[in-house]
């Protein structure tokens, strides 16, 4: 009954271990090549195959993409962009690192070097600065709704200790836990046969014995 028991915790456990697996592990990758990318080149967005997630914070493509949500741009040259493409770049009057996802309206190309005029489908004019090519971050080709509130929660101390730190603790953890109740499986095996060995040894010296003290029991 205890072997049983046992089995199927084991089974429980696998299949809950191989659950948090296919949902932890692609996360925890994904977040610590954000992070260490993020560390390594502070001048490049970080992207994993040329795809980047970027955080909505502004209502300036509504209804398309919404604040708060979760955007996934793919990083082109600046020669594929074509009109009524929606990019994300570095804002040209901004600080340096402000991104801003706006829609293509149109291209310009002076003196060999191109420009983008931009414009966000909920306001009511052109952005006042082109936007030169060396600006470009991708090209916009999905978004997750509300999404970015989470990518928001886990930049936090806190998220990287739930979506970082906690799926490491519990994925050591049920390896610990299965490496146990394996090893006490093999023990309660390594027992049971034991004490099946020992039963068998009894069983045949009572044989003998009774043979031993008993002649005519050995006569046809």
């Amino acid at each position: 009954m205890s072997k049983e028991k046992t089995s199927v915790t084991h089974k429980v456990l696998t299949v809950i271990g191989t659950v948090m697996c296919i949902i932890l592990v692609p996360i925890l990758i994904i977040n610590l090549t954000l992070i260490i990318k993020s560390y390594t080149n502070r001048e490049e967005v970080p992207s994993i195959g040329g795809y980047l997630p970027l955080i909505v914070l502004t209502d300036s493509m509504y209804p398309d993409i919404k604040s708060g949500d979760l955007i996934i741009c793919h990083t082109v040259s600046p020669e594929q962009v074509k009109e009524m493409d929606v990019i994300s770049f570095f804002d040209p009057a901004g600080n340096g690192t402000s991104i801003v996802t706006h829609r293509v309206e149109r291209i310009v190309s002076e003196n060999g070097k191109l420009s983008f005029i931009t414009k966000g489908i909920n306001n009511n004019t052109e952005d006042k600065d082109p936007v030169p090519a060396d600006k470009l971050v991708g090209v916009y080709r999905t978004r997750i709704p509300g999404a970015g509130h989470v990518a928001m929660f886990m930049q936090s101390t806190t998220g990287l200790i739930i979506c970082v730190v906690l799926p490491i603790i519990l994925l050591v953890a049920y390896d610990l836990i299965r490496r146990r109740l394996y090893d006490r499986g093999k023990q309660a095996d390594n027992a049971a046969l034991l004490a099946e060995l020992e039963a068998l040894r009894a069983e045949k010296a009572a044989k003998e014995s009774s043979a031993k003290n008993d002649p005519e029991s050995g006569e046809k």
